[in-house]
């Protein structure tokens, strides 16, 4: 019997990947904008901490909250420098590196589906899945970037009337899961690529000039709140749901643990 790597998803699974792009936003333009460090430089850096927690992920037995959302994060913060490099840097604007990053969203499901047989994005047991898993989120969340910044800067709506959008947006999948037939993969990889752009409108509207529409608040330590806030969600979650393998209290719980966990 193999054991999920991934966690359960729940509503408080949306509102961590929320916390997790909104720090990704503030943390990538912290490195290449606070500490002009640029695009290429910071990407680069945040490509090495994105392979160590792969690494870290790939190489655990089961699933730990810890190593799971630090790898996310690390995709949303070399997504935010990745995008903006490609917009910015290389002069691709938003609407070419989004339809570039969609598509390339597509191969990677296309081919996940081709290679498994089926798109997964629960119960992830083996290391061919979890790759696909990764990439999967890598690619979205650099093209979640893109749409963020398209939807607030290209259409003339700013950061928090692009924040609604997206929300308004994932309303319509919370309704399609409920009330309709479309493939639950679909509705999930569809509900992760758009909690990232919400997180960046969310983000550059903390950190952005009041100016330019934001409220002007330090990078770095808007960062280092959220990443609290982040942090101390996970652990009270997990914790209180006993999925939380480093407050285990008894053997109970981690058999609780490894039956929420195991497929047949």
């Amino acid at each position: 019997m193999a054991l999920s790597k991934v966690p359960l998803v729940t509503f408080m699974f949306w509102i961590i990947k929320i916390f997790a792009t909104t720090v990704g936003e503030t943390g990538g333009d912290a490195l290449s904008m606070t500490f002009q460090l640029g695009y290429a430089v910071s990407s680069l850096i945040f490509l090495g901490f994105f392979f160590i927690c792969l690494t870290v992920q790939v190489g655990s037995k089961r699933y730990y909250a810890f190593f799971y959302w630090a790898l996310v994060v690390a995709t949303t913060t070399v997504g935010t420098t990745m995008s903006d490099y490609f917009d910015r840097t290389l002069g691709m604007g938003y609407i070419k590196s989004s339809i570039i990053l969609f598509f390339g969203v597509v191969a990677v499901l296309v081919t996940w589906r081709f290679v498994a047989g089926r798109i997964r994005f629960e119960n992830i047991t083996s290391r061919r899945d979890e790759v696909f898993y990764w990439m999967t989120i890598l690619v979205s969340n650099t093209l979640g970037t893109a749409l963020g910044d398209f939807t607030a800067s290209d259409t003339g709506l700013g950061f928090e009337r692009g924040a609604l959008v997206f929300l308004g947006l994932l309303a319509l999948v919370g309704l399609g899961y409920f009330f309709s037939k479309i493939p639950k993969s679909l509705l999930f990889w569809s509900a992760y690529v758009l909690t990232r752009p919400l997180g960046a409108t969310l983000g550059d509207t903390i950190t952005k000039p009041i100016s330019e529409g934001g409220l002007n608040l330090g990078r770095v330590a808007s960062s280092l709140i959220i990443a609290g806030l982040m942090f101390a969600v996970v652990v009270l979650y997990y914790r209180k749901s006993g999925l939380f393998p480093y407050f285990k209290k008894s053997e109970e719980k981690s058999t609780f643990l490894e039956a929420r966990q195991e497929i047949d």
